[in-house]
């Protein structure tokens, strides 16, 4: 659990899944900050082409896997939909699925919870919980954009990981953080994990 303990009050628990599109670093980075976070108990499930992308992306062998693991409170398998996260009177405060992938994000569009990742995302769905969506394909075809009204329309968010370039990145490490704090923002975690915009300075004089 986020460093600091909970001193008895029920914690804030957040399911961090990872899928199969490009981008799993979204999804390291979240569980990383979330650990840092007093209060938050976080709860990971990784599809099998979330863990091969981790693998490709992030050079990652059986030992960093478990490393990955460790990062949160609780890890479930993806083909165990009797898990806890797999029902809605199992108490959870927000999902958020980084990245998604175009199947995933179909499978949630037509509740297909086929998986304990499209599962706990329906759970999300039908109990009126947060649910974060950070789709990552390009260029887009109709039914990708028909999925992303449907999973709006029942009240999640789609919340693509773009580069804020007018905030002056430096780094790889800075555009994922930038990304990442969007997300820490709609789950209403504090943070300082990048700048916030603060308007045009204004034009001098003359």
């Amino acid at each position: 659990m986020g460093e600091g303990g909970n001193n008895g009050v029920q914690p804030r628990r957040i399911v961090v899944a990872i899928s199969g599109a490009s981008g799993a670093v979204y999804g390291v980075r979240l569980l990383q900050v979330l650990r840092s976070v007093a209060g938050i108990e976080t709860h990971l499930v990784v599809s099998d082409a979330g863990w091969r992308n981790l693998q490709q992306e992030q050079g990652m062998d059986g030992l960093e896997r478990a490393a990955v693991e460790a990062l949160a409170d609780q890890r479930h398998d993806v083909h165990n939909v009797g898990a806890s996260i797999a029902s809605g009177s199992f108490r959870c405060n927000a999902m958020v699925v980084a990245p998604c992938s175009m199947r995933t994000l179909a499978a949630v569009a037509h509740g297909l919870a086929d998986n304990l990742i499209t599962r706990a995302a329906d759970v999300m769905l039908k109990e009126r919980r947060r649910l974060v969506l950070m789709v990552r394909e390009s260029p887009l075809h109709l039914v990708h954009l028909r999925n992303m009204v449907s999973v709006t329309e029942m009240g999640g968010i789609i919340c693509p990981p773009l580069p804020a370039f007018y905030l002056r990145p430096q780094t790889l490490a800075d555009i994922v953080d930038q990304s990442v704090a969007r997300v820490l923002d709609l789950l209403d975690v504090p943070h300082n994990l990048a700048p916030r915009w603060d308007g045009l300075a204004p034009a001098s004089a003359g």
